[in-house]
Protein backbone atom coordinates (compact mmCIF):
# COMPACT_ATOMS: atom_id res chain seq x y z
CA UNK A 1 0.00 0.00 0.00
CA UNK A 2 1.54 3.18 -1.12
CA UNK A 3 2.08 6.42 0.84
CA UNK A 4 -0.39 7.39 4.06
CA UNK A 5 -3.09 5.18 4.96
CA UNK A 6 -5.50 6.12 7.94
CA UNK A 7 -8.53 4.95 9.73
CA UNK A 8 -10.51 6.92 12.79
CA UNK A 9 -11.45 5.16 15.51
CA UNK A 10 -14.32 6.23 17.07
CA UNK A 11 -15.34 5.62 20.40
CA UNK A 12 -19.12 3.68 21.65
CA UNK A 13 -20.76 2.08 24.30
CA UNK A 14 -21.85 -0.90 22.97
CA UNK A 15 -19.91 -2.23 19.76
CA UNK A 16 -22.80 -4.44 18.73
CA UNK A 17 -25.33 -1.51 18.73
CA UNK A 18 -22.95 0.60 16.63
CA UNK A 19 -22.30 -1.70 14.19
CA UNK A 20 -26.25 -2.39 13.49
CA UNK A 21 -26.56 1.71 13.59
CA UNK A 22 -23.58 2.44 10.52
CA UNK A 23 -24.65 -0.83 8.85
CA UNK A 24 -28.23 -1.30 9.03
CA UNK A 25 -29.27 3.06 9.04
CA UNK A 26 -25.93 4.10 7.65
CA UNK A 27 -25.42 1.90 4.46
CA UNK A 28 -21.66 0.18 5.89
CA UNK A 29 -21.04 -3.21 5.64
CA UNK A 30 -19.15 -4.71 8.43
CA UNK A 31 -15.62 -5.79 7.82
CA UNK A 32 -14.34 -7.31 11.15
CA UNK A 33 -15.10 -7.83 14.52
CA UNK A 34 -12.39 -9.02 17.90
CA UNK A 35 -14.32 -9.97 20.67
CA UNK A 36 -12.71 -11.37 24.11
CA UNK A 37 -14.51 -13.88 26.17
CA UNK A 38 -17.47 -13.27 23.96
CA UNK A 39 -18.11 -9.77 24.60
CA UNK A 40 -17.43 -7.68 21.37
CA UNK A 41 -14.83 -5.21 21.89
CA UNK A 42 -13.92 -3.65 18.29
CA UNK A 43 -15.25 -3.78 14.76
CA UNK A 44 -14.55 -2.19 12.12
CA UNK A 45 -17.20 -0.99 9.07
CA UNK A 46 -16.62 0.78 5.76
CA UNK A 47 -18.72 2.48 3.13
CA UNK A 48 -16.52 2.73 -0.09
CA UNK A 49 -13.39 3.59 1.24
CA UNK A 50 -14.48 5.32 4.58
CA UNK A 51 -13.30 2.36 6.98
CA UNK A 52 -14.13 3.45 10.67
CA UNK A 53 -13.04 1.17 13.86
CA UNK A 54 -15.67 1.36 16.84
CA UNK A 55 -14.03 0.44 20.57
CA UNK A 56 -16.19 0.11 23.47
CA UNK A 57 -12.65 0.07 25.60
CA UNK A 58 -12.14 3.39 26.48
CA UNK A 59 -15.42 4.71 28.45
CA UNK A 60 -14.17 7.59 29.07
CA UNK A 61 -14.52 8.53 25.42
CA UNK A 62 -17.75 7.39 24.72
CA UNK A 63 -19.35 9.83 21.64
CA UNK A 64 -16.37 12.35 22.06
CA UNK A 65 -15.40 11.67 18.02
CA UNK A 66 -15.62 14.07 15.31
CA UNK A 67 -14.96 12.93 11.59
CA UNK A 68 -15.37 14.66 8.39
CA UNK A 69 -16.41 12.58 5.07
CA UNK A 70 -16.19 14.53 1.71
CA UNK A 71 -18.65 13.26 -0.78
CA UNK A 72 -18.58 14.55 -4.60
CA UNK A 73 -22.33 15.83 -5.26
CA UNK A 74 -23.86 12.68 -6.58
CA UNK A 75 -23.13 10.94 -3.46
CA UNK A 76 -23.56 13.33 -0.99
CA UNK A 77 -27.51 13.45 -2.48
CA UNK A 78 -27.51 10.07 -2.33
CA UNK A 79 -25.96 9.51 1.20
CA UNK A 80 -28.63 12.13 2.33
CA UNK A 81 -31.48 10.61 0.63
CA UNK A 82 -30.51 7.21 1.89
CA UNK A 83 -30.13 8.60 5.78
CA UNK A 84 -33.26 10.40 5.54
CA UNK A 85 -35.13 7.33 4.09
CA UNK A 86 -33.49 4.87 6.81
CA UNK A 87 -35.28 7.21 9.94
CA UNK A 88 -31.47 9.12 10.36
CA UNK A 89 -31.43 12.66 11.91
CA UNK A 90 -29.91 14.61 9.45
CA UNK A 91 -28.78 17.98 11.01
CA UNK A 92 -27.24 21.39 9.35
CA UNK A 93 -24.06 22.66 10.40
CA UNK A 94 -21.77 25.78 10.38
CA UNK A 95 -17.76 25.18 10.21
CA UNK A 96 -16.60 27.94 8.11
CA UNK A 97 -19.04 25.76 5.52
CA UNK A 98 -21.98 24.26 5.31
CA UNK A 99 -22.18 21.12 6.74
CA UNK A 100 -24.86 18.19 7.10
CA UNK A 101 -24.11 16.55 10.35
CA UNK A 102 -25.23 12.84 11.37
CA UNK A 103 -24.33 11.22 15.05
CA UNK A 104 -24.28 8.38 15.87
CA UNK A 105 -26.09 6.73 19.34
CA UNK A 106 -22.94 7.68 21.08
CA UNK A 107 -23.08 11.21 20.18
CA UNK A 108 -20.13 11.16 17.43
CA UNK A 109 -20.77 13.04 14.87
CA UNK A 110 -19.94 12.90 11.43
CA UNK A 111 -19.67 16.11 9.32
CA UNK A 112 -20.08 16.34 5.68
CA UNK A 113 -19.35 19.35 3.97
CA UNK A 114 -21.73 20.36 1.61
CA UNK A 115 -19.90 19.34 -2.25
CA UNK A 116 -20.20 23.42 -3.35
CA UNK A 117 -18.57 24.51 0.09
Amino acid sequence: MPGWYARAILHVADVDRSVDFYTGRLGFSEAWRHADDGRPLVAQVDREGCELILSCQWPDRYGLGLIFISLDSEDFASARAGFERDGVAVKEGHWGYRLMIVEDPDGNQLYFPYPEA
